[in-house]
């Protein structure tokens, strides 16, 4: 792969809630993915957007100076912020989505302990951070993908009444993503925000 035109990639890991790695590899972003799951970390990374840019290594740093603010640590390339606000700019410069549409697992252990952590972070309600039934949400990766809230804990998502996180699924599937499962409250969005990020703030007040 020419230098000049390389990965820039957003990675997520649920072992770090509301922490996102921003890199550039000219790996395959799987090798890339591979590399960091090192003894330190628990869980192993997921790709949530990779684009094909020039001059990769001015985008990675451009990104981290916009957002240098929500730097963890000065010397590392993670940030607290939701990845739906890098992509926004990421997107502007992209030549091509390379993002894996599927998952990668070294062992079904890695992906029994990932599981579990998708689970215990899943437990979200409508009602904990005042959305109203009947409310609309966006899908994070392609607005038009919507879903309409109707109970506490589940959404009318194609006539059905599902969880968030059945609704994700299909919409990931729909995109051409094979992933087996989906946290829902990350990848939904109420007025511009993962239900996520919304549920952080509130924590936060």
């Amino acid at each position: 792969m020419n230098p000049e035109t390389s990965i820039v990639y957003i990675l997520t890991n649920e072992s770090m809630p509301g922490v996102i790695k921003i890199g550039t590899t000219d790996q395959a972003i799987a090798q890339r993915m591979k590399d960091l799951y090192t003894s330190g970390v628990p869980v192993p990374f997921e790709c949530y957007h990779a684009s094909l840019v020039d001059t990769s290594k001015g985008v990675e740093k451009r990104l981290h100076k916009a957002f240098e603010k929500y730097r963890v640590n000065k010397n590392r390339e993670f940030f607290e912020i939701a990845p739906e606000s890098v992509l926004e700019i990421l997107e502007m410069v992209e030549l091509k989505n390379v993002t894996p549409g599927q998952e990668y697992f070294e062992t079904p252990e890695d992906e029994a302990a990932l599981r579990r952590l998708e689970q215990r972070a899943e437990r979200f309600s409508f009602r904990m951070v005042g959305i109203p039934p009947g409310a609309e949400l966006q899908f994070d990766k392609d607005n038009n993908i919507t879903c309409t809230v109707v109970e506490n804990n589940k959404v009318l998502f194609e006539g059905k009444t599902v969880s968030l996180s059945a609704a994700a699924l299909e919409a990931l599937h729909r995109l051409g993503h094979q992933w087996k499962s989906a946290r829902g409250a990350a990848h939904w969005q109420y007025q511009g925000k993962t239900l996520q990020a919304i549920r952080e703030e509130k924590e936060a007040e």
